[in-house]
């Protein structure tokens, strides 16, 4: 492996992250603002042909307190427990690679029912709840897993309460402490200081294992913090397919995108200090999307933002996940 936190020393090293057999990662609870993350790797899981790897006892990891078991009816009408987790998914088949190209030459079908690109079966799942405890031994193994299943590269999701407006475009930022992902795919790194979850961890120490990782995090209203954010979900799934190389059907997560901004639009058109909000969040988003905008321009127009406020730096723009108990209101 080349990748560590090393440059690259030449171009060929920096296309191995993409090339490679890659995990796509997702965990429920702090990270997972909106149920946007879990909720796109959930979407490419009902895509791929995938089988159950791993499964990390929830017994070690788990609070269950904080964490309860839930009562379901499984497909034969059976009542099941169902114990919260993190569950790894491989390729099915086994396919991987060399294998997996051959297969896609040696089809005769047409190409609109040919299968899924050769990439798919390099792609790797883990997703889960964010563990209450342990998170040195669970890091431990899941990276065991990953080593063993020769995965090269793990990309990260993950969605964040933000003071954005939810009538625009859903940013997601994408980042990485690897030089040579950033160098390949044009990535900042991250300047964030602060708490983190299970997402840092797992990539530090994936990094240490000089295993390259990719994080992408989408910004949700932190407004409209307790429902789900498909419009969040969709944005995630557009930026992770261009970068696994993976169409991945939309169904009627457009539609219940478009629904979801519906929904908002009539609740704030009925209360006059939320629209207010919405509309200072607008003006302060597209200041900064403005071509003409500088550096000095955005921050002096944050900066007025805040005072408005009149509360200090914006407390739902953190890493907090779904968790956050912030109300839509700027101030009580």
């Amino acid at each position: 492996m080349v990748y560590g936190n090393e440059a690259p020393g030449d171009d060929a090293r920096s296309k191995e992250f993409l090339s490679g057999r890659l995990m796509v990662v997702a965990f429920e609870g702090w990270n997972d603002a909106g149920e946007a993350a879990t909720g796109a790797v959930r979407m490419v899981k009902d895509e791929l042909d995938l089988a159950t790897i791993a499964d990390i006892d929830s017994e070690d990891y788990f609070d269950y307190q904080f964490n309860r078991p839930t009562n379901e009816f499984d497909d034969d009408g059976q009542r099941i427990l169902v114990w919260p987790t993190a569950t790894i998914f491989g390729p099915a088949s086994g396919a991987l690679g060399a294998e997996s190209d051959a297969a896609v030459e040696a089809s005769d079908e047409t190409p609109d029912e040919s299968p899924l690109p050769a990439q798919a079966g390099n792609i790797f799942l883990l997703i889960g709840t964010e563990p209450s405890r342990g998170w040195k031994r669970f890091t431990s193994e899941v990276l065991n897993v990953a080593v063993d299943a020769g995965v090269s590269g793990i990309v990260f999701l993950g969605a964040m309460l933000a003071d954005v407006p939810h009538t625009r475009p859903i940013s997601v930022y994408s980042t990485s402490e690897n030089a040579a992902v950033r160098s390949e795919l044009d990535l900042e790194r991250s300047t964030y200081e602060g708490p983190v979850g299970i997402l840092s961890v797992l990539a530090d120490a994936a990094e240490q294992a000089n295993i390259p990782t990719l994080t992408m995090w989408a910004s949700v209203p932190h407004y409209v913090h307790n429902a789900p954010s498909p419009k969040a979900t969709l944005a995630l799934i557009q930026k992770l397919e261009s970068l696994i190389g993976i169409d991945i059907p939309r169904g009627e997560l457009v539609e219940e995108a478009e629904a979801w901004e519906t929904g908002i639009n009539s609740l704030a058109g009925e209360d006059e200090e939320m629209a207010s909000y919405i509309q200072q969040l607008e003006q302060a988003r597209d200041t900064v999307d403005s071509p003409e905008a500088s550096g000095e321009a955005i921050a002096q127009e944050f900066e007025r933002y805040l005072r408005k406020r009149g509360d200090g730096p914006a407390s739902g723009g953190g890493t907090a996940g779904s968790g956050g108990s912030e109300p839509w209101r700027p101030r009580d």
